[in-house]
């Protein structure tokens, strides 16, 4: 397992805040939805069976994670909004933090 990964000219690394672009079917219609959040891991060894997993905050405070395969065809974009300067592979500790306190240890300057 390793910390980062690239997807098409990005490098994604564990601890960045990432906008992930994603279409679904809504009856006949078919629309985009945007979800930012963290990278909490990376999963697979091979290109076929990679996988993020990324945790937001929602508006009523309970976090939400999501498995992005990323070679789903439904994936639309991933854009980095924000790069981290942690460095371990697994960010399983931010579940229990409140927002101000992921900010201070994934984004300060080591």
């Amino acid at each position: 397992m390793s910390n980062s990964i690239s997807y098409k000219k990005d490098v994604l690394n564990v601890g960045d805040t990432i906008s992930i672009t994603y279409k679904f079917k809504d009856g006949e219609k078919e629309r985009q939805q945007l979800f930012k959040g963290i990278i909490l891991k990376i999963n697979g060894s091979t290109d076929e069976n990679r996988m993020i997993t990324v945790r937001k905050i929602s508006k009523i405070g309970v976090g939400v994670e999501r498995i992005i395969p990323l070679i789903s065809p439904n994936l639309v974009d991933i854009k980095i909004d924000k790069k981290s300067t942690y460095v371990k592979s697994k960010l399983y500790f931010i579940r229990n933090l409140t927002e101000a306190e992921v900010k201070r240890k994934l984004y300060t300057a080591k």
